[in-house]
């Protein structure tokens, strides 16, 4: 993967850097004008928003990390391309059939499940820093509360997450505006990111008493790691539905929906990813679908899952070569408190793709 200080994405067909700009609020000015392909309502939001823009672009930085940690052991693994620092490369933001638009989007399980966790990523890093104070357009929840429980009382911070939701919803779907199957869409993949962080929320406790007896707990609302979201949206992935685009003429004219492909199967609910397009196989390096392809990838030989060298080989074989690595060993706790460890060398077989 390649990172850069400049880090950008393309979320929703926008250019959205994550550098030193955001470093200052002095840049405050300028912040805004100076992000690229920003539409009419985006530019608006950023100025009226811009002391939280430093965490929107977190956000995004959030989701490509954990894309990339949840398909660490797949063909397609989130790889970062430093042409024009787009992240994903075209597998989100150019299409593979020459009949599609330049810059358009593709709209594969891929692209779904980098917008649903791109727009939780921007929900979940908002919500964080409201509740931690980073912002003054934003606090604590205090509208989620109601009657406290048995042995416990109201506490701390509850995090607001339905302003880290609006937050993500006002910016993220500004450019799905469309009446095509590709806005519609990305707006329910979106949501359904956001969804994920509202239904994960949970009741965070801290006990009081002498010695730690707990006679009295405070609790609050809290957000989880974000790494129960990855692994949530990941089996949404694995399990997203497949649709058709169908048009239909309203008075603003030919509008595109969507509709689920197979009758026999439950119909997608709002915490579903939708899809319309197959995706390629990611085992050869394709500039037009985004594929890296798989060749100097490590796999697993022990594996028969995706990431086993059979698989993630696609059939071309591996290469083995010996590593030596120093690692820690014969570690001794003394009292106290302290470790003390030796170096030692270890070999390993590392398998590469061919």
């Amino acid at each position: 993967m390649v990172y850069d200080t400049g880090y950008r994405l393309y979320f929703n067909d926008l250019s959205l850097a994550v550098g030193h700009q955001y470093s200052s609020l002095a840049s405050q000015p300028i912040l805004c004008s100076s992000i690229p392909g920003l539409v009419p309502k985006q530019l608006r939001f950023c100025r009226n928003y811009v002391e939280i823009m430093p965490s929107v672009a977190q956000g995004v930085k959030i989701g490509i990390q954990e894309c990339q940690h949840q398909f660490r052991g797949r063909r397609w693994n989130c790889t970062t391309v430093n042409d024009n620092l787009a992240i994903f490369g075209p597998v989100l933001d150019r299409g593979k059939q020459k009949k599609r638009r330049d810059g358009e989007q593709e709209t594969t399980r891929e692209s779904a499940f980098v917008h649903a966790i791109a727009s939780a990523g921007v929900a979940f890093a908002v919500t964080r820093a409201c509740a931690e104070g980073s912002a003054t357009i934003c606090s604590c929840d205090t509208r989620r509360k109601g009657p406290p429980g048995d042995g416990w009382k109201w506490g701390g911070c509850s995090e607001d997450v339905e302003f880290g939701n609006m937050v993500s919803r006002e910016f993220a779907d500004a450019r799905e505006n469309r009446p095509d199957a590709r806005s519609a869409m990305n707006r329910h993949n979106n949501e359904a990111g956001r969804i994920s962080i509202t239904d994960h929320m949970y009741l965070k406790c801290k006990c009081h008493g002498l010695s730690g007896s707990c006679e009295v707990k405070t609790c609050w609302w809290s957000q989880p790691d974000f790494r129960v979201i990855g692994d949530y949206m990941k089996d949404k992935y694995d399990s997203a539905s497949e649709m058709v685009v169908e048009k239909h003429r309203e008075s603003r004219g030919w509008v595109e929906t969507l509709r689920p492909k197979y009758a026999y199967f439950k119909p997608p609910t709002e915490t579903d990813l939708v899809y319309y397009e197959s995706s390629p196989n990611f085992c050869e390096p394709n500039p037009e679908t985004g594929s890296f392809g798989t060749r100097d990838r490590v796999c697993n030989l022990t594996s028969h899952g995706i990431d086993g060298c059979d698989l993630l080989c696609c059939g071309r074989g591996h290469n083995t070569r010996t590593e030596k690595r120093k690692e820690k060993c014969h570690c001794i706790f003394h009292w106290c408190c302290y470790v003390s460890c030796q170096e030692c060398t270890r070999i390993y077989d590392v398998h590469t793709c061919k």
